[in-house]
């Protein structure tokens, strides 16, 4: 009762803290801002509504901040200001011309949206994407907006970051600094949607009831329709209940949602998804580039790495840099870092992050103010709690090396010996492996990091880990899986999880006990079906040997001294992912009578070793 009271005590002393400095944030925007709405012109024709705040203070001239978002710059009316401008008070204090813009076809602007519009093979001076209307709102900014300095940057979280991604294509030249923040990437491959063409049902189905709502042009959200509502109580049993994607389409959606049905129409990587992959197209990059991610980000982690790879492998002389920490999506701006789920690490990295380098990067390429001088990647390793600055990502000093399954649960840096050797189990659909504990009415964020004792139990997954660790063990860059499986169905998806065990001595943390805690570090799922590629699926043999490659998420993790390293293997992981039938077969035509109890072979034999390669940090 005395710790209950504590923290009823110290929640209430919080949100109060948060309440007054949200009044006082509003309060600053309405004294030293003054907001102008407008419609700007682009290339065809289309006005795209755009509201722009500039500092009262005439005294000197100010850069451009500009946010490009599909979600609404709301509240609309000129007399009506954002309780905040920028992406944390200190960058509104500093003095920008903040600019936020409804995309094409979205909310007050005109024209016609589309989910990451494709990018245009050829530059046409009449037809648009996302970076002509980027390009052309920069030139209506630069010659209209009194007291600039001609210099604009770029920012966007998730969505907004795929807008600030377009914008490095052919970029305006007055657009001198850029920062993608958990960009949507690639929407078959990693981020939102799907991974590795897995789809990822609970969210894509939640986003799009809401999100891909069509509405009328112009309307503000007070007026606009409202999303399709579905009766959801216990995410588990309503996704379960519902039978299949196909199923929840026919009875929720029907034809209304133009996305969900192109999930349907394209269910493998060809050309609709890989044409709206923007950052493949981001080449002869002048501006300076920040890339952002969360270690723990359930909707984008993927996104962020993947950005900061392409546009370094395209732009080998660009001035472009990754910062990643330990947040959930968006935590950065929205937490101070202190802490996530039940783990702690020893500093407000958020704090860190807005002072060291956001705040920096802009003032110093649209001011000219300081001195901007991070390394080239820019780590937050959970485990060890500390900052790394890298020359490079992955770093240099990192090493691969094989970690094998073995038998009896174990895991060991030296390969299996034995002819024979693997462990089997049987996997239902209709009994799929929670991705998280207990009952949650939508998908939480805390499930990237959380306490995965709760599959562990279950007798359809497997789980290997090592002896106890006699030195700590960093781990920086991607993990490859790499498992010899058979299944008696014709496909099957397997997830891989990396998960740090405490030791049992353990202190107890937030009132958290800690003791054989096991913390999820990294997890991926594959279908087996793309075991030959994402754009070319093939049915498994029942009960051959297959060998099924992929990569995880990129990790920066230290297992310290006295933990374990455990990997565990399941073939579901649900809501959060659709299920697999188990039988090679279409989603538009899977249905609910189609999952079917499958067994399933992980082997750890001479001839069919399984073993992930680990990026381990010399």
């Amino acid at each position: 009762m005395k710790h209950l009271k504590y923290l009823i005590l110290f929640l209430a002393t919080t949100l109060m803290h948060a309440q007054n400095q949200a009044k006082a944030d509003s309060a600053y925007v309405r004294d030293h801002y003054t907001k102008l709405e407008q419609l700007i012109p682009m290339r065809d024709g289309t006005k795209l509504f755009t509201a722009i705040y500039q500092p009262k203070d005439t005294s000197q001239k100010y850069p451009i901040l500009l946010n490009r978002t599909p979600y609404a710059v709301a509240p609309y009316g000129a007399q009506q200001y954002k309780q905040s401008l920028g992406n944390f008070p200190a960058q509104m204090r500093e003095g920008y011309i903040f600019v936020y813009q409804d995309v094409r076809g979205r909310w007050m602007s005109e024209g016609s949206f589309e989910d990451v519009r494709p990018q245009l093979k050829k530059q046409d001076k009449k037809r648009f994407d996302e970076s002509t209307d980027t390009y052309d709102t920069i030139e209506w900014l630069i010659k209209k907006v009194a007291n600039n300095n001609g210099k604009v940057g770029m920012y966007g979280i998730s969505y907004p970051g795929f807008y600030a991604t377009a914008a490095l294509i052919n970029a305006h030249p007055a657009l001198k600094a850029v920062s993608p923040q958990a960009p949507v990437t690639d929407w078959f491959v990693g981020d939102d949607f799907h991974h590795n063409g897995v789809l990822f049902l609970q969210d894509a189905f939640g986003f799009m009831s809401g999100f891909g709502v069509n509405r009328p042009l112009p309307v503000t959200p007070d007026k606009a329709p409202k999303r399709i509502d579905f009766p959801l109580k216990d995410a588990y049993t309503f996704y379960l209940n519902a039978g299949s994607p196909k199923n929840l389409k026919d009875k929720y959606f029907g034809d209304k949602i133009k996305f969900w049905n192109d999930l349907f129409a394209h269910p493998t990587y060809d050309a609709f998804w890989k044409d709206r992959k923007a950052v493949d197209h981001v080449k002869n990059v002048k501006p300076a580039v920040m890339v952002v991610g969360g270690l723990f980000d359930a909707e984008d982690v993927y996104g962020a790495f993947e950005t900061y790879r392409t546009i370094e492998k395209n732009n080998p002389k660009n001035n472009n840099i990754l910062v990643a920490g330990p947040w959930f999506h968006g935590g950065w701006v929205r937490s101070d870092g202190s802490k996530f789920g039940d783990i702690s690490f020893g500093t407000t990295t958020s704090l860190d992050y807005q002072a060291q380098f956001e705040l920096p990067f802009f003032n110093y390429h649209l001011k000219g103010k300081g001195a901007f001088q991070p390394k080239e990647a820019n780590v937050f390793v959970t485990g060890s709690n500390r900052w790394n600055g890298f020359n490079q990502w992955p770093p240099k000093e990192m090493t691969q090396k094989k970690l094998y399954l073995q038998p009896q649960n174990k895991l060991s840096f030296e390969p299996v010996g034995r002819t024979d050797s693997w462990d089997e189990y049987v996997s239902d659909p209709n009994k799929p492996v929670p991705f998280q504990d207990g009952n949650f009415q939508n998908r939480n964020r805390e499930y990237m990091i959380a306490d995965q004792r709760f599959a562990a139990k279950r007798p359809d997954v497997v789980l290997y880990e090592t002896p106890v660790l006699t030195e700590d063990m960093t781990l920086t860059g991607v993990i490859e899986a790499h498992l010899s499986v058979s299944t008696t169905g014709t496909d099957a998806d397997y997830v891989v999880k990396i998960i740090d065990v405490y030791p049992e001595d353990a202190p107890t943390e937030n009132n958290v006990i800690m003791s054989g805690y096991q913390m999820l570090v990294r997890a991926e799922i594959f279908r087996g079906s793309f075991r030959n590629g994402l754009d070319h699926p093939q049915q498994m043999d029942p009960g051959f040997v297959t060998r099924i490659d992929f990569n995880l998420p990129d990790v920066a993790h230290t297992f310290l001294k006295g933990h374990k390293l455990m990997i565990q293997i399941q073939n579901t992981w649900f809501p959060l992912a659709e299920r697999n039938p188990q039988q090679f077969l279409d989603r538009a035509a899977t249905d609910a009578k189609d999952y079917i109890k499958a067994t399933h072979r992980i082997f750890h034999d001479v001839n069919n070793p399984s073993y992930l390669t680990l990026p381990i940090l010399k």
